[in-house]
């Protein structure tokens, strides 16, 4: 960490730079390389990027590093124009910058902590944005970044001095003392030696929501029973978590730096490591020069699952036995649990009614090595389903809407989404794992779905060692009465549509984006050259049957693979790829021509057969994030399992229906 840093008065550097991240990507382009300067009076938020994602910061082939200073040479190296990088190496850190501008969601998509070090080691002190993406946000404090408004970098430029408390005012005392002290691990050591004093918790009783119910009961060093609302920065316990090679490497390495070679974890059996994200990196062209660089995240991981004593998911035989979030909720995480790690669709196990949310690899670190954690409590938004979906629509569907109107509002944005309501129930439970899995498109804090006997029957065929009456005993519903700050919204489920998120048009600012969300109806003739079906979202056992339902009315009507497409299968773990063969559904899908993949993550992040080769492919994909490049140079459609299937026999993005190949 820096030294003296941050200190009482924050004034702009005199020789330093401010770096606006412009709409206008060749403004950013004079910036970097002729030496313009820009002054926040000069311009409007409106004049900068919105929606800047984890992906652009930090593609995953810069992720590769595990050092910060070498991730930060390549700093936004996935901010293209025109099919080139606008940032070259070592640009950020070479332009002499100190301050990054840009507008609204800042740091929305991945939980890596990655975004935050390149900029962190670069060079940037201060961060300015209109909003920020919540696990960003907190990367950003673990790391003591300073964060501000345009009107704050406006007085700077003219000259101000400004108290340190009006960048960390406007958090709560816990999170000011993080800031004050450079960050997590000088907090955490200062609180270990008695250094610091936490201020005490005074909530009274209330009515609480889910998430705060779940708060209240892991609350640390408070009395049983006590209440929490928004806000409220607490200690609490944390039952688990988990870590793959993209980040396990850091958390391994972090430890050793900050307590010795001889580090300890209090509870090693409920954490785990998976080797899922990687393990097709070879298979696209964009990773193989960097293949060196993920045997050692592999070969760091090891070391830190023989060192720890967490439960090992690495591959076997060059075979994972599947992706994290979709392993860790049919093996580990039970009712009513509270879990972190290291990935931003950990909240898909909230499907389970437990609270689970991603972080990045400092407080991944910090909980591992405690067993407890900070949180600043978030508000909550409840969806309440009425209804039910019609034949053709699936929980993507649903999300996506979501997406396109309460997420682009930022309705979403920081808060717990919280799905209740009789809709609810005529939802399987991997349907419900697809709308918690989303929450972080929403930039939303996490997702959590109420427990009834659906999710009990699927708890205790996924974990034979479940006792149902402690699991029972463990169910978590909001309190009646309890307050919502993103209000309370219904959502019929018999309205929604086949719905797609489009591509946007990044060369003209419109970003690549999951709330793009248009229906199917309205889009037009779409060809594509690739279908894929995969991912945590849409490697499930429902999802399956989904892609199994489309390819027995194909095979019905002599069809196979439309020509010119690829369409790909990817389960989502062993046990998913176990119940296509027990069905017969394996066989079928090779009969018609579809190309499938063992588990594991793969065209989802860029690795993995699927991914688009070329600017010019276009793709209709099940996964979670349409982000340019996120799978491949070309555009990407989200879409639905259902959809995906149906536009890989008709060769242009279609809904499905029972009459589509009549």
């Amino acid at each position: 960490m820096r030294d003296n840093w941050p200190p009482k008065k924050i004034a702009l550097t005199p020789g330093k730079r401010v770096l606006f991240l412009t709409k206008d990507l060749d403004l950013i382009k004079q910036q970097l390389y002729d030496g313009l300067n820009l002054k926040m009076e000069d311009l409007s938020v409106e004049d900068l990027l919105d929606d800047i994602n984890t992906d652009v910061m930090t593609p995953a082939w810069v992720c590769f590093d595990h050092d910060p200073a070498e991730i930060a040479k390549n700093a936004y190296a996935g901010l293209m124009h025109n099919g080139l990088r606008v940032f070259r190496e070592k640009a950020l850190k070479d332009g002499n910058f100190e301050v990054i501008v840009s507008g609204q969601r800042k740091g929305t998509g991945s939980s890596r902590e990655t975004a935050a070090q390149c900029e962190r080691w670069a060079g940037i002190n201060i961060v300015i944005a209109a909003s920020f993406a919540p696990i960003h946000e907190r990367n950003n404090i673990n790391l003591g970044q300073l964060m501000g408004d345009h009107a704050m970098l406006e007085r700077l430029q003219q000259g101000e001095e400004l108290a340190l408390s009006e960048f960390t005012g406007r958090y709560d005392p816990v999170t000011q003392l993080i800031l004050e002290r450079g960050g997590l691990f000088p907090f955490a050591k200062a609180l270990k030696s008695g250094g610091l004093d936490l201020p005490p918790l005074d909530t009274p009783s209330r009515p609480m929501t889910m998430a705060e119910r779940i708060i209240s009961r892991n609350l640390v060093g408070q009395p049983d029973g006590q209440c929490v609302k928004p806000e409220d920065p607490v200690i609490a316990q944390v039952q688990g978590g988990y870590s793959h090679e993209f980040t396990t490497a850091q958390v391994h390495t972090f430890l050793q730096e900050e307590y010795g070679d001889d580090y300890t974890l209090p509870n090693p059996s409920k954490f785990a490591v998976f080797e899922d994200h990687l393990l097709y990196a070879q298979h696209n062209p964009k990773f193989v020069p960097f293949m060196h660089k993920v045997q050692t995240l592999r070969d760091l991981q090891v070391a830190f699952q023989q060192h720890a004593g967490v439960r090992d998911y690495s591959a076997v035989d060059g075979v994972s036995p599947g992706i994290c979030h979709q392993v860790a909720r049919e093996e580990f995480i039970e009712i009513g649990d509270f879990i972190q790690a290291t990935d931003s669709h950990t909240c898909m196990g909230g499907a389970s009614n437990a609270l689970t949310w991603g972080v990045g690899a400092t407080e991944y670190a910090n909980l591992v090595s405690a067993g407890f954690t900070f949180v600043k409590v978030p508000e909550s938004i409840r969806f309440e389903l009425v209804g039910e979906l019609n034949h053709g629509c699936t929980a993507k569907d649903v999300i996506l809407a979501i997406l396109a109107d309460h997420a682009r509002k930022e309705l979403t944005l920081n808060r717990s989404m919280e799905f209740g309501g009789p809709g609810l129930t005529s939802l399987s439970v991997d349907e419900r794992a697809t709308l918690c899995n989303m929450a972080t498109e929403c930039s939303g804090r996490t997702g959590i779905c109420e427990a009834d006997d659906a999710l009990m029957e699927w708890m205790l065929n996924s974990q034979s060692n479940l006792d149902e009456a402690e699991q029972r005993s463990r169910m978590v519903k909001p309190d009646e009465g309890a307050h919502y700050h993103g209000g309370v919204h219904t959502i019929d489920l018999s309205t929604i549509v086949p719905m797609v998120a489009h591509p946007g048009d990044p060369d003209e600012g419109i970003p690549s984006d999951p709330t793009n969300g248009a229906n199917i109806d309205d889009i037009g003739a779409v060809h594509f050259d690739i279908a894929y079906g995969g991912s945590c979202t849409a490697g499930k056992e429902d999802d399956i049957a989904y892609y199994a339902e489309v390819c027995q009315a194909a095979k019905d009507a002599g069809l196979s693979v439309k020509e010119g497409v690829d369409f790909y299968i990817q389960y989502g773990s062993g046990q998913v790829k176990a119940l296509a063969e027990r069905k017969g559904w394996h066989d079928l899908f090779l009969e018609v021509g579809v190309k499938l993949i063992d588990p594991g993550c793969g065209a989802c992040i860029g690795a993995g057969p699927g991914v688009s080769i070329t600017p010019e492919q276009v793709t209709v994909s099940a996964i979670n994030r349409n982000f340019q490049g996120r799978s491949g140079p070309g555009k990407l459609y989200l879409a639905s399992p259902l959809t995906v299937a149906a536009s890989a026999f008709t060769g242009i993005i279609s809904a499905w229906n029972s009459e589509l190949f009549a």
